[in-house]
């Protein structure tokens, strides 16, 4: 995806023409420097977790995701140190999962903190990839509301679906292995609750703020 407002200038009241490198608001770079964080625990958590999965399948999915992630990871640095395009655009994750879900409960064991390194299963690490993810979502989610450089702004919006993408993939290998089930409501109310809506029809009236008082 392509990021735009490259070269652009703005204004600060006080001291007049901002430099690129300078184009952050004050809560942007305290959102962006969290995101980075972000990023980089989680690759370093996938990292660790590495050694110890069993599926190759599961392998396959970590070393990845774990590339793509430091991709965008480097793309952000740049963009945030220049305040200007990065030198290569961002890319879209593309999952190999495919996207039938299985619905239904089958009993398991209740679940409880490990005792041991000696306990960390697939279940386990597939679990703590998709809290990583789905926390670096949200850390990007709320920062890109507050940056204020277009650039950057692009970026991380444009990362955002990537993070969705990267965490269906996970659920998805989770729920063929029965870690992730998904319960599904009596048909009767689902029924319900789908038909809970009606589309909306023409252009309310709105009041007229400018008549004569």
């Amino acid at each position: 995806m392509m990021q735009n407002q490259q070269g652009q200038t703005h204004q600060n009241m006080h001291t007049g023409t901002v430099a690129p490198q300078m184009n952050h608001g004050g809560h942007e770079v305290f959102d962006v420097h969290e995101v980075l964080s972000g990023a980089i625990g989680t690759m370093n958590q996938y990292m660790l977790l590495q050694q110890h999965v069993k599926d190759p399948e599961l392998l396959d999915i970590i070393k990845r995701q774990y590339q793509f992630m430091q991709d965008e990871y480097n793309i952000t640095v740049e963009c945030f140190k220049s305040g200007q395009n990065p030198s290569k655009p961002t890319q879209s994750y593309k999952m190999t999962q495919g996207n039938d879900f299985v619905y239904g409960l089958t009993p398991s064991q209740p679940k409880k903190p490990l005792q041991s390194v000696a306990e960390i299963t697939d279940e386990c690490i597939s679990g703590m990839m998709l809290g990583g993810v789905k926390s670096v979502a949200s850390m990007k989610t709320m920062a890109a509301l507050e940056v204020t450089n277009p650039v950057v702004r692009r970026v991380l919006a444009d990362s955002i679906p990537n993070c969705i993408e990267m965490a269906y993939e996970i659920s998805i290998y989770q729920n063929k292995h029965q870690y992730y089930q998904v319960p599904q409501l009596a048909e009767q109310d689902m029924t319900q609750l789908l038909n809970a809506f009606a589309p909306a029809t023409g252009m309310p009236q709105m009041p007229n703020n400018n008549m004569k008082h």
